[in-house]
């Protein structure tokens, strides 16, 4: 199955994640509004991918995705950005992220991507 953690503290930006998503064939499992969220939710479901956005109240993407990857080193975590935190997604791709969306994003290549990571 592919199941979906999206999190994203604009609730805009996790409804066209996840309307693109389902499209794909991709089932939300949950949404989170910030890092501490996406952790707690990380551990009840174990979604086969995480798209995971950086500036969150809370908890920041880069450390949500180092306390995920601790807990599980085969995580499939999608870092999404806006295009000028160039260097906060370096940190993110040395530190296990596997992919990276730039917001804002293209309906299609959104899908596209979605499609590519589907099992």
């Amino acid at each position: 199955m592919n199941r979906l953690l999206i999190v994203d503290d604009a609730l805009i930006m996790r409804m066209k994640i996840k309307e693109i998503a389902v499209q794909a064939g991709w089932t939300v499992v949950a949404e989170a509004t910030n890092g501490e969220e996406a952790i707690a939710l990380y551990e009840k479901h174990l979604p086969e991918l995480v798209t995971l956005d950086m500036i969150m109240p809370k908890m920041d993407g880069l450390m949500a995705l180092k306390t995920i990857r601790d807990y599980n080193p085969q995580a499939q975590v999608v870092m999404v950005s806006a295009v000028d935190q160039k260097e906060k997604l370096k940190d993110c791709i040395m530190n296990g992220a596997m992919d990276f969306i730039v917001k804002p994003f293209d309906s299609d290549r959104l899908l596209a991507f979605f499609e590519r990571y589907r099992k």
